[in-house]
């Protein structure tokens, strides 16, 4: 199998953080909390990286210019996570392999465990490989919905969810590894329906279910990559999480 091709999702602004700073350059344990996940992929074999910057990008380009194997594309308009990939279509068009999506705000990231999902993509060979988490609080996250045989069924956000469904712990955290053929289709029909005429990644799985492309799931996260960093008590939650158990990346830097 092809090597992979990683894109992180970078392009936000520190808004509820209170912060000038894109979100990924705010510092967590004393560094911008992007160095551990760009250390995570690189330590989980990964070597072709795309970052998908907007919000002062050029601070961003600056502070990863040393980085190696790093590229960096534009997203000049925020039109939601399924745009932020679609601005990447050059670097798609041009690979083969597997392509792991994650978030440039997730610090807490093991590189242990994007091993482990690309290992798994490789077993299983699926359109799709959605990361997830078991959350003893889940509110406010999109819920796996599986069949009674344990089978991934769909991704249902709570404002859309039943009462059944807001009691599933099982969680999307917004990893995943798509075969680039399928993620480019995908990306070709998903629909800016909602409120925000935004392009949500989140519907790519459901476009390949749909049409009986293989979407698994696999329960991997730890719990303390399902930590968010949204407030300061959030940061906080981070970096002490972060001082117990520092990831393997952080160590041997």
């Amino acid at each position: 199998m092809n090597q992979p091709l990683a894109i992180v999702l970078a392009a936000g602004k520190g808004t509820r953080m209170k912060s000038e700073l894109p979100k990924v350059l705010i510092a967590v344990g004393g560094r911008p909390m992007i160095h551990y996940v760009l250390d995570a992929l690189e330590h989980s074999g990964v070597r072709d990286v795309v970052m998908v910057v907007g919000y002062r990008a050029e601070d961003v380009r600056r502070e990863l210019r040393s980085r190696v194997g790093l590229r960096f594309v534009e997203q000049t308009r925020q039109m939601g996570t399924g745009h932020a990939v679609m601005v990447c279509r050059e670097a798609l068009e041009a690979h083969e392999g597997p392509v792991l999506i994650v978030t440039g705000d997730s610090p807490l990231v093991r590189s242990d465990t994007l091993s482990e999902l690309l290992a798994e993509f490789h077993r299983l060979r699926p359109a799709c490989l959605i990361g997830t988490a078991h959350k003893d609080n889940p509110h406010g996250l999109g819920r796996i919905v599986r069949d009674a045989a344990g089978n991934f069924q769909a991704i249902v956000e709570e404002k859309d969810a039943t009462d059944d469904q807001r009691r599933l712990t099982e969680v999307n955290m917004s990893y995943y590894v798509f075969a680039a053929d399928d993620l480019r289709w995908a990306l070709d029909r998903i629909k800016p329906s909602n409120a925000q005429a935004e392009y949500y990644l989140t519907d790519c799985p459901g476009v390949l279910k749909a049409e009986a492309r293989p979407v698994e799931a696999l329960a991997v996260l730890r719990p303390t990559e399902t930590l968010s960093i949204n407030t300061f008590e959030e940061l906080a939650a981070v970096e002490e999480a972060l001082r117990a158990d520092p990831p393997p990346a952080a160590v041997e830097e």
